[in-house]
């Protein structure tokens, strides 16, 4: 699932990981994958001393400027600065990295608290719907090899824990995704990989009709749609004997 949504989406996400993380005035929080900085500016906001590290030079460039008393850089995140922190945050980064093992280790070793997120399972999250709309024109899904993905969360408690973390507290947060009219909604879906197959094969009218009729449960009496996708935060601590920087 991408995380890429109607603008605003995740602040519910990035505030319910600074409560659970404990950030506050004068805490030192590391954004890993800052992005554009929305979980930097709030954490600002707060009174956090904040550091972000994220791949995209542009993306960084926004974030320091939202941010004006941060430290952004661009960098790969499996090699953060070195710390410490009172709080490494990697929200909906675990997912788009090379190695999440190795991201983990690194931040039990500069973090005292990481805290990160996930998607829920397909089922708990709205989006999958598209999915199905588009399911005609697609290719068959095939189950994929290997352990289940991070999404699950006794996989994701195995990971952390291999990562030599220990799990202090897992909470759940529903994002509304909401979008103001039919366009805003079917937008996004044809520019997407599987939007772009399914027009290849049917044509923009139908891929726009199945999606609207798929999703005509989640339209509201004002004509906007929205879908509610569950996400978990997960708050852990180096385990005993795994040194802080």
């Amino acid at each position: 699932m991408s995380d890429e949504g109607p603008r605003g989406w995740g602040r519910p996400l990035y505030e319910r990981v600074l409560d659970a993380s404990g950030v506050g005035e004068g805490s030192t929080l590391l954004d890993l994958g800052c992005g554009a900085g929305e979980l930097s500016v709030l954490a600002a906001a707060r009174g956090a001393r904040v550091t972000g590290v994220d791949i995209d030079p542009s993306a960084v460039a926004t974030a320091a400027a939202a941010v004006p008393g941060g430290t952004f850089r661009v960098g790969d995140v499996h090699e953060p600065p070195p710390g410490p922190f009172d709080v490494v945050a990697a929200v909906q980064v675990l997912s788009h990295v090379a190695d999440p093992l190795a991201l983990l280790r690194a931040a039990a070793v500069i973090g005292s608290t990481v805290a990160l997120t996930v998607w829920g399972r397909e089922e708990e999250c709205d989006v999958h719907v598209f999915g199905e709309a588009l399911a005609p024109w697609l290719p068959p899904r095939r189950p994929m090899p290997g352990p289940p993905p991070l999404t699950d969360p006794g996989r994701l408690r195995q990971v952390v824990g291999t990562a030599g973390l220990d799990v202090v507290g897992v909470d759940e947060v529903v994002c509304p995704f909401t979008y103001a009219d039919e366009d805003e909604l079917v937008g996004p879906v044809l520019g997407s990989g599987i939007g772009r197959h399914a027009m290849n094969r049917a044509g923009p009218v139908a891929v726009r009709e199945a999606v609207l009729g798929r999703l005509a449960d989640r339209r509201q009496a004002d004509g906007s749609y929205v879908l509610r996708n569950l996400f978990r935060i997960l708050v852990a601590r180096p385990t005993s004997g795994v040194p802080s920087a």
